[in-house]
Formats: structure tokens, C-alpha cells, sequence
């Protein structure tokens, strides 16, 4: 279901953000490679530590065709109390939060929640009421998540609720006038912050601004 969904969200013009684990978060990356779009994976432990190892392979092939990122400093390695607070950077990356399966404690619980506090949407895939990894999820739909019960939906509930995706192509018009912070670019342009930081991204890649001490300034 995860790598299915991840697929549709690539082929949608998304970027799938998750956080290179074992599981639901390797499952998401290679979903976004197999429909050949765009993921980020977010560390816990240091930009140049692999972890877990097998995954190593992975993480060069996202490199190809998305971005790897960390808070932590080259050669710090893993530790369990950093995985729940990087996910804090995934929901900061992201329009929507997925959770595919969820114990009633586990890391993406936290995620979820921390999206919904920041009015970010969240949806979850129902299970089986006796089913250790669905009473996660099953709890966050009782809550109000949006239910996702076949892997086809989430491209058009993405749509409805947040959205379409953004072009992956730069835009060549002048982007702003004067210089201005990513949330006033976001203010001005009517759409959400990561929206904006994606442009941004966008602009600066094409020659069009640059970022000086957190200030946006064009460039042509």
C-alpha cells in the first residue's frame, strides 16, 4: 500500500518525504523512484551516516533524484531519541502527512499529531480493530484523520484538500521585486509556506535569487 500510493503521488508531480527507515519508510522512497519522481530523506543521525546499512544503496539513489538532509552533524550517529524529533523536519517538509500502518505509540503517531497541530492534513489507511499496527491509525481517523482505503485515492484527496502538485519546472518569470522573507512570499502568493520554500528552491536553482541571512533577493 505504501509503495503503491508513493508511486501515485511521484506520478502526480508530488516529492515524497520520509525518513529512510526499515518498513513503511523504505517502502515510500522506492514507490517514488519506481513512478521515476522526486523524494527526501530525512536523517536521524549524521548527513553522512548510513542508517540502517542496508539501506545505503537506497540513499545513493535518492541522492540521484531528490535530497538527503540532517540537523546532525557529520559522524553523529544514530540514537533512538532522534528518530521521533527528526520527524518534526518531515512535517516541516510537508503538505500532508500519510501514516500506512501505526502501533498506538509509535514514531508516526508523533508525526501525525505534530501535523495536526500545525493544521497540516493528515490521512491514514483503516485496519482490522485487533490488529496491533492499525489501532494507530484506526485511533487517528477516530480523531479526524481523512481515511484512505485504496492506494488511488490519496492523488485525488491530495488535490481536493491541499491541492495539485507544484511544477517541477523552474519558473522563468521574475519571482518577486525587492527582498522578503519565505513566509511573506507565501502570504503574497496565496500559497502555504512549504509551497513557498519550494519555489524558492526553484528560483535559486535557476539563477533567479538568492538567499542572504534568510532573506530572499532576486537576482534579475
Amino acid at each position: 500500500m505504501a509503495r503503491t500510493m508513493a508511486r501515485s503521488i511521484a506520478d502526480a508531480g508530488w516529492t515524497v518525504v520520509s525518513g529512510l527507515a526499515r518498513g513503511i519508510d523504505t517502502a515510500g522512497h522506492l514507490g517514488a523512484l519506481d513512478g521515476g519522481g522526486s523524494t527526501v530523506a530525512v536523517l536521524g543521525c549524521g548527513i553522512d551516516v548510513w542508517y540502517p546499512a542496508s539501506n545505503r544503496h537506497l540513499g545513493e539513489e535518492i541522492l540521484e533524484r531528490g535530497a538527503v538532509v540532517s540537523e546532525y552533524g557529520p559522524g553523529v550517529e544514530p540514537a533512538p531519541w532522534r528518530f521521533p524529533a527528526r520527524n518534526r523536519i518531515i512535517v516541516g517538509l510537508s503538505d500532508a502527512v500519510v501514516v500506512v500502518e501505526a502501533a498506538e505509540r509509535s514514531g508516526a503517531l508523533i508525526t501525525a499529531r505534530l501535523a495536526m497541530e500545525h493544521g497540516i492534513d493528515v490521512f491514514a489507511v483503516p485496519g482490522d480493530l485487533d490488529r496491533e499496527t492499525s489501532r494507530g491509525t484506526n485511533r487517528l481517523i477516530a480523531d479526524g484523520a481523512h481515511p484512505i482505503v485504496a492506494a488511488g485515492e490519496i492523488v485525488e484527496a491530495l488535490e481536493r484538500i491541499v491541492g495539485p502538485a507544484v511544477s517541477q519546472s523552474p519558473d522563468s518569470s521574475r519571482p518577486i521585486d525587492g527582498p522578503m522573507f519565505v513566509h511573506e512570499i507565501a502570504a503574497a502568493m496565496g500559497v502555504t509556506i512549504g509551497e513557498a520554500s519550494r519555489r524558492v528552491g526553484q528560483w535559486e536553482l535557476a539563477g533567479l535569487v538568492r538567499l542572504t541571512a534568510g532573506m530572499v533577493e532576486p537576482l534579475r
